[in-house]
């Protein structure tokens, strides 16, 4: 979750010259912003580069695969930082389980921060708790959540005038999923190590008070997520559309992705982590 005081700077815009910046957005985004327009927007805003948290995701699920090939203890996702603050207030007995590595926005910013050492990063989030862990880490300069994004877009009558941008680096497809209750499980290939019975999808934190308060079947491990539906459910994400039309978007997304041409320098491939460990504790 980071190990930094809780920053109380504030960005402004237009973003000062003397300085580059680079825009980090959760591909929940996909749910309230048009892509690729978005990337244009943020480049007018005046950020230099704009990634997503795809590549941190996939970098993780490698982590989140290894441990639970090898283990029988029972394991909770900590994916969510949401779902790691209510155990730690509410269920300590159970902070134990938390898998051991850093979230997608922590493990990406991890990576920004090694390639990119003269950019401030923002990060901009779709719930008020991602928005918290990124305030607390010591990898992020700033955090905007999308209805302060959408505001700053108004105010300052961004427009895309230029098509089909990209984001700049760490291209990652198939983990644009991750929004979506029951993402992780999907690009970490949990099926491929665990019976069925032993993992459980739950979203939202009422299920996983249900689950935790009745524990009693052989479960080992729990993808979970604070908000129904997953991301795309956050209270950040200010749309009126229903979850599964929500879900829609993102698989819209996601198909869309993989018929892109990408060049390579700008995929997110595993070696450009090396070096970089994605281990935490979560005391």
């Amino acid at each position: 979750m980071g190990n930094g005081k809780m920053k109380k700077e504030v960005l402004t815009f237009p973003l000062p010259k003397k300085n580059k910046y680079l825009a980090m957005l959760a591909p929940s985004f996909i749910v309230y912003f048009s892509y690729p327009k978005i990337i244009c927007k943020l480049k007018n805003l005046g950020f230099d580069k704009a990634v997503e948290l795809t590549f941190g995701a996939k970098m993780i699920n490698r982590d989140y695969h290894k441990i639970l090939e090898k283990t029988d203890r029972f394991w909770i996702s900590s994916v969510c930082p949401g779902i790691v603050e209510t155990l730690k207030n509410e269920f300590p007995r159970y902070k134990k389980n938390l898998i051991p590595v850093d979230s997608p926005m922590i493990a990406m910013s991890k990576i920004c921060h090694d390639t990119y050492p003269n950019h401030k990063i923002v990060f901009f989030s779709p719930c008020n708790f991602k928005k918290t862990e990124a305030l607390k880490s010591k990898y992020v300069d700033y955090v905007i959540d999308y209805k302060e994004l959408k505001q700053l877009l108004k105010k300052h009558k961004i427009k895309a005038n230029k098509k089909n941008l990209r984001f700049d680096k760490f291209y990652n497809d198939y983990t644009k999923i991750y929004p979506v209750s029951g993402g992780l499980s999907e690009t970490a290939r949990v099926k491929n190590i665990l019976h069925e019975n032993e993992t459980k999808i739950l979203d939202g934190i009422q299920k996983l008070r249900k689950f935790l308060d009745n524990k009693s079947n052989k479960s080992k491990f729990i993808d979970v997520t604070f908000c129904k539906g997953g991301c795309i459910g956050g209270p950040c994400i200010n749309s009126k559309l229903p979850i599964l039309l929500r879900k829609a978007k993102v698989l819209d997304y996601v198909k869309r992705a993989k018929k892109e041409s990408i060049p390579e320098n700008r995929k997110g491939l595993v070696k450009i982590a090396k070096g970089i460990s994605f281990k935490t504790n979560y005391k």
